[in-house]
């Protein structure tokens, strides 16, 4: 019994590092999406183009579907028929933990 309140204390201790990492991921992703000028294309909370919202994207899509839409947005298209033209872009010079942070931005824009 005189463990349990040092494992609550634990459990609450790794909970909020967790949220800490998602928040510090989720803004490297807000990075990722405004240096690869996503905007352009797309829009959040009304800023871009709003012909491509991503608004409640991550209630939407699963996170491999993100990822996927990311890293092959023409297998995508194919595969879902979706006809919105012109067709998303390659971004074939992101790297790994980009696309991670990308993922984790786009996994945050939910349904309220």
């Amino acid at each position: 019994m005189r463990m349990l309140p040092g494992l609550v204390i634990l459990t609450f201790f790794i909970a909020g590092a967790a949220e800490a990492q998602d928040a510090a991921k989720i803004a490297e992703g807000q990075k990722v999406y405004a240096a690869n000028k996503c905007g352009t294309c797309h829009s959040v909370a009304g800023k871009g183009n709003k012909k491509g919202p991503l608004d409640e994207v991550g209630s939407k899509l699963t996170e491999a579907e993100i990822r996927e839409w990311i890293v092959n947005p023409k297998e995508m298209t194919k595969k879902t028929g979706e006809k919105r033209k012109p067709v998303m872009k390659e971004h074939p010079k992101l790297k790994p933990e980009e696309v991670d942070a990308l993922v984790a931005y786009m996994q945050s824009l939910k349904k309220s």
